[in-house]
């Protein structure tokens, strides 16, 4: 199984960026995907789960901002981020089945 996150990049406040989590090779199932993030000097902390449309969490900290969405049957899954703050900056990771990415680099800055 390979986990692969992609559309990382540097973006002002109050600007969007939108991440991709693409899923590949053999496994029974999928029930849900995660995406994490951790920031220079600070714990990895849960962002958003999708398990289908309309069942889905986020983390207090980006609900309103963003919108996780996806396909579990074709196993992919994006993060939309909108209005994005310094604060949100960190390496965003995408888990799914307990196997995680190599992480995409989101910064905020002015």
């Amino acid at each position: 199984v390979h986990v692969e996150e992609s559309g990382g990049g540097l973006v002002q406040p109050g600007g969007s960026l939108r991440l991709s989590c693409v899923i590949s090779g053999r496994m029974f199932s999928i029930n849900g995907v995660s995406w994490y993030r951790q920031a220079p000097g600070k714990q990895r902390e849960l962002v958003a789960v999708f398990f289908s449309p309309g069942r889905t969490n986020y983390a207090d900290s980006v609900k309103g901002r963003f919108t996780v969405s996806g396909d579990i049957a074709k196993k992919t899954v994006d993060l939309q981020m909108n209005n994005l703050q310094p604060e949100d900056t960190a390496v965003y990771y995408c888990n799914s089945v307990g196997i995680w990415g190599q992480g995409t680099q989101v910064t905020v800055s002015s």
